[in-house]
């Protein structure tokens, strides 16, 4: 009778080990998924790297693209733990739709410039110049954040003294392409594909800073972007994809998107209803 207890007890703590041992396998070999706008590339990188560390055999991989791509796919079904957009219409779009999980929660804001090549062929040295005939504009798409906020930008300075009425519409008449993520508007103003481009503020810091020449956009003119970010619902990892909320909303996940050129929001802070 003792040796059939021993046995059972054996038994037991055998399916225990394996239990545990399969439990710390799947940690170990977990896969976080990151779906996040093209602005995002650098900071959220860098944080990949930093949550890979602080979750040893995790791997984090990231999808940049425009934000209206990435909920595109995800309604398309494909697999993603994270969700963080370049704007909250966006979000918004993904909440209704049932793709998040919650509420979101904002984590970052950004302004809009002008970048043009180093080299300037085109002498642009004010806004103005940007509806100058024969300049060549590439900015991103209406659909895609960057291009919505550039157009509310446009609409602005039109009403300024020293741009005229028409000012918007000029300039638009000289965009040369409309590019699907902030990513192909830059890759084209440093190609010299272009004579200018309007990107966020974060896109001409870092490695770009060399390549691009900046035009600051007046205070009462510029568009603040808000960024919020969200669990997809039914997330593969969503224990993971929380930690990593937490770490973007973090201090330490604040200072890395700040030193990226993004600016810090408070934690707790919600999007715009």
């Amino acid at each position: 009778m003792k040796r059939g207890r021993s046995v059972v007890t054996l038994l037991s703590a055998f399916t225990v080990v394996v239990v545990s041992s399969s439990r710390g396998a799947a940690q170990r070999g977990a896969t976080l998924t990151v779906f996040a706008a093209a602005s995002l590339t650098e900071p959220f990188s860098q944080l990949g790297k930093s949550f890979e560390a602080a979750h040893p055999g995790t791997t984090v991989r990231f999808n940049f693209t425009g934000s209206q791509q990435l909920v595109l796919q995800i309604q398309q079904g494909a697999k993603a733990d994270v969700f963080a957009s370049a704007d909250e219409r966006w979000m918004q779009i993904a909440k209704d739709s049932g793709l998040v999980e919650g509420e979101p929660v904002l984590f970052a804001h950004n302004e809009l410039v002008v970048i043009v090549p180093v080299a300037n062929p085109a002498g642009i040295k004010r806004l103005q110049d940007l509806s100058r005939s024969g300049v060549k504009l590439v900015i991103a798409a209406e659909a895609v954040p960057v291009g919505h906020y550039t157009r509310e930008m446009l609409t602005k300075l039109s009403s300024q003294p020293g741009f005229g009425p028409k000012y918007d519409q000029q300039v638009l008449a000289n965009v040369a392409s409309y590019e699907e993520n902030v990513k192909g508007v830059i890759a084209k103003v440093q190609l010299g594909e272009a004579d200018a481009g309007v990107v966020y503020r974060s896109d001409a810091t870092g490695a770009e800073a060399s390549q691009v020449s900046v035009l600051t956009i007046p205070d009462a003119a510029n568009v603040v972007a808000s960024y919020p970010i969200a669990v997809v619902r039914g997330a593969p990892s969503p224990e993971l994809a929380r930690a990593f909320v937490e770490l973007v909303r973090s201090a330490p996940g604040q200072e890395s998107l700040e030193k990226s050129g993004f600016r810090g929001v408070k934690p707790g802070t919600q999007p715009s209803p």
